[in-house]
């Protein structure tokens, strides 16, 4: 399996934007709907193996991914900084840089260990049951051990992204699914010699792949001709702090900013579950929904980024501009026809969901909501992601702070449960979704307001 670049030639036409990030986010979106699919996988395994460990896997899940998409947005900020160089030629400093990168993976892994390892004041501070915790204890420790794996293959994963080249990443996440759903069928219900491992079974599935993954990876860096310009397996020099210290500076807001995406959505859950199990399947519904849309932008956002950055390496400032305004119109252009499918077939699609009329209907209402919330998430997503290749991370984290924390998370708790100026309590999902949405609008304006004058000032 070989490694082609699609990156662009200096002297490429401007016309060639449109199919570059198409392509790219296409490859991107493949690869990203297999990683949802690992956790897939897991829920539908534990479901049919115990509620117990359906609930343990439930609460684990959301510890582990608080964490972990964190770190992965430290990692994940270093593209547009790779693009970059890879515009500029200097491909020797790319495989430097991702050595010294090895630096920041490392100080990330040990800080999601120490949460992962020791995840008692969290557990306690969400009231999860005492019979719950030692499983869910246990599931996190091995997670625990997969971390280490995990963002190393990010960082490989990154690593190809701002060169423009995500195929092998999502052939190794596509087999590393089909490889996923049996071990974690085996190894949560047992078999061939192997005692029964419930939640726990699907950790040990999940460390094995990320082994694997990192392993492939590990290959191609040292087999495939495509790196071997950038001279990446050398050896490790000293920590450069200068270095190390600008990464942070890049990736922490990033990788804060996307905690903050995560964390209003898992807290919605839980301001959510006091209505009881109707309102709880109904969100549960329109947040699943919510997320799978979400693989489109996120995909384009990352091929655009690539793109404004090699462009900006090049020294070509307007021609980063018109791949920018591409992949703008390309994450709109997509999300309106997401949103029309939605609208007209959100009856069905909640019904597909939901045996139960009452969740089916409540769901149904609320995918009005996730159609309105995914246009604006569409725009801020792309606009974030490159705003990071002019450096601008700081705001993004602030506006994220004072609006999805604010008005669409505590504003939907005041609107829920005590009223809002003029409008009574709704006691029901609808005030989080309402909320959660005109702050996204606000923060998709914003973000564009933000964009158009940073592209427009850089030269």
């Amino acid at each position: 399996m070989s490694a082609t670049s699609s990156a662009p030639a200096a002297g490429a036409p401007a016309t060639s934007d449109f199919a570059a990030v198409s392509r790219h986010a296409g490859t991107v979106f493949i690869g990203q709907l297999a990683v949802m699919a690992f956790g897939v996988t897991d829920t539908i395994v534990a479901g049919r193996y115990s509620d117990a460990a359906l609930a343990a896997l439930s609460v684990g899940t959301a510890v582990y991914v608080s964490v972990f998409v964190a770190l992965m947005g430290v990692i994940q900020a270093l593209l547009p900084v790779w693009a970059e160089l890879h515009g500029a030629g200097e491909r020797a400093e790319i495989g430097r840089s991702v050595r010294q990168a090895l630096y920041l993976a490392g100080l990330c892994t040990a800080v999601g260990l120490l949460v992962l390892m020791a995840p008692g004041p969290l557990l306690q501070w969400t009231k999860v049951p005492e019979g719950l915790q030692a499983e869910v204890r246990s599931y996190l420790a091995i997670l625990a051990l997969s971390l280490p794996a995990a963002l190393l293959f990010r960082l490989y994963s990154t690593l190809n992204q701002s060169l423009g080249n995500p195929r092998f990443v999502t052939w190794v996440q596509a087999i590393g699914l089909l490889v996923k759903i049996p071990l974690s069928i085996w190894f949560t219900f047992g078999g061939l010699g192997l005692p029964a491992g419930g939640a726990a079974g699907c950790a040990w599935a999940t460390l094995v792949v990320q082994c694997t993954m990192l392993l492939v990876a590990v290959w191609a860096l040292r087999s495939q001709a495509f790196y071997a310009p950038y001279a990446i397996w050398q050896r490790l020099e000293r920590p450069d702090w200068r270095h190390i210290a600008d990464f942070a500076r890049l990736g922490v807001p990033g990788g804060l900013a996307v905690m903050v995406e995560v964390t209003s959505f898992t807290l919605m859950a839980l301001f959510i579950a006091r209505m009881g199990a109707v309102a709880s399947a109904g969100h549960q519904i329109a947040a699943n929904i919510a997320a799978v849309l979400y693989m489109s932008p996120l995909s384009i956002g990352i091929a655009t980024s690539a793109r404004v950055g090699y462009w900006l390496g090049a020294g070509q400032a307007e021609r980063a501009r018109a791949a920018m305004r591409t992949g703008l119109t390309l994450a709109a252009s997509i999300a309106l026809c997401l949103v029309a499918v939605l609208l007209i077939l959100r009856s069905q699609i909640a019904t597909l969901y939901a045996g139960n009329p009452a969740v089916a209907a409540l769901a149904a209402t609320l995918l009005g909501w996730v159609a309105l919330y995914h246009l604006a998430d569409a725009v801020q997503a792309t606009c974030v992601f490159v705003l990071r290749c002019y450096r601008v991370v700081v705001m993004p984290l602030v506006v994220y702070c004072l609006l999805q924390w604010g008005l669409g998370l505590t504003g939907g708790q005041m609107l829920a449960y005590r009223g809002l100026g003029d409008w009574p309590a709704l006691a029901s999902p609808s005030a989080f979704w309402t909320t959660s949405a005109i702050a996204l609008w606000i923060t998709a304006l914003l973000f564009l307001a933000l964009l158009w004058r940073t592209a427009y000032r850089a030269r």
